[in-house]
């Protein structure tokens, strides 16, 4: 269910930021849509944490800021992986990871209410 939640939670972003942001764009269907979402969650569960605790240094040195460039690096290795999400430039990929962030909170924060 949580993993589900996730997908869902990226899915929605992914439709927030390609339509606030100029460049990011995504150009699928619903199930390519799904699909993104599921890349993404993917990474940020299986390859996030490892590099996480690589650039721990960095992180701890930052105060957790450096955290943001991880995720940025993350959402644009996505991008290679999916044909039909393109990121134009740093600032979309920095403004796209902001609304990835806070609709992941938001909908963390629902569910964690809601039980």
């Amino acid at each position: 269910m949580k993993l589900l939640l996730r997908i869902i939670a990226n899915c929605l972003a992914i439709l927030l930021a390609s339509k606030y942001l100029p460049g990011f764009l995504f150009t699928g269907s619903a199930f390519d849509l799904f699909i993104a979402g599921t890349v993404i969650g993917l990474i940020n569960a299986l390859v996030k944490p490892i590099i996480t605790i690589i650039a721990l240094p960095v992180v701890f040195l930052t105060f957790g800021i450096f955290n943001i460039f991880i995720n940025i690096g993350l959402l644009l290795l996505a991008d290679k992986f999916l044909d039909k999400l393109a990121i134009q430039g740093f600032w979309a990929a920095f403004w796209a990871v902001i609304i990835f962030s806070l609709t992941n909170h938001v909908i963390y924060n629902l569910n964690k209410h809601k039980n």
